[in-house]
């Protein structure tokens, strides 16, 4: 799984063509393009950004990073532990406002910024993201159905989002099984045959691997720090 990168600073300057490889980051974060473009294959999807819009990223979500010839500046402002996002791609009306305020008190700028997130419609997709959309069942059947070779499904969503499509949905379960821990009352056994894992101990493995803590710590975690908010 994608080592985890660094928190990511307030502000950004991408140069030009520069190119980041599937990545991910333990907290969630908001990215507001300021200026410039790149494009962003990740777990919500794949999209070409302009100035205005804002990618929302959850714990623990991956993605890989394409810079458009004319660069990008780009305002990451972090978002509530474990807060997970209505929709990957989004806008906001203004973002000089959103600038503005973070410089003098970035807990207000992510408030505002939550509240004024507008929808960003998607473009139409081709097979890649509409195999990144297919949560389970047998990928050579629907490489199958496409009028695809399996090779070129692999090789092609690799190319795409950084990873192949085996990979791609174990993550994504892993991140499931870590998301429920956290907000679902479920016994971990239950959860584990819930998301399809073979047992408790296969859960326990992605997600340590994809956190680097066993859910079992994460929830342990979630009560105590229900219990102190409220003590």
């Amino acid at each position: 799984m994608p080592t985890l990168a660094a928190p990511v600073p307030l502000r950004q300057r991408l140069a030009p063509h520069e190119t980041a490889p599937r990545h991910r980051h333990a907290q969630p974060y908001a990215a507001l393009v300021l200026a410039g473009g790149y494009a962003e294959a990740g777990d919500g999807g794949r999209r070409w950004t302009a100035p205005g819009d804002v990618i929302l990223h959850g714990g623990f979500e991956a993605h890989a990073n394409r810079i458009g010839p004319r660069g990008a500046q780009v305002l990451n402002l972090p978002l509530p532990d474990a807060w997970e996002p209505p929709a990957a791609f989004m806008r906001i009306a203004d973002p000089d406002a959103i600038v503005r305020l973070a410089e003098r008190d970035p807990e207000t700028a992510v408030a505002c910024l939550i509240e004024g997130l507008i929808p960003c419609p998607t473009g139409p997709a081709d097979w890649p993201d509409r195999l990144a959309d297919l949560p389970s069942g047998s990928l050579s059947d629907w490489a199958r159905r496409e009028g695809l070779a399996a090779a070129t499904v692999s090789r092609g969503f690799r190319q795409v989002f950084g990873v192949s499509p085996s990979r791609y949905r174990a993550e994504a379960r892993a991140r499931a099984a870590w998301r429920g821990a956290l907000t679902r009352d479920l016994p971990l056994a239950d959860l584990a045959q819930a998301l399809g894992f073979a047992d408790q101990a296969h859960m326990t493995r992605a997600v340590t691997a994809l956190t680097g803590r066993p859910p079992g710590v994460w929830r342990s975690n979630r009560f105590k720090t229900a219990e102190s908010r409220a003590a």
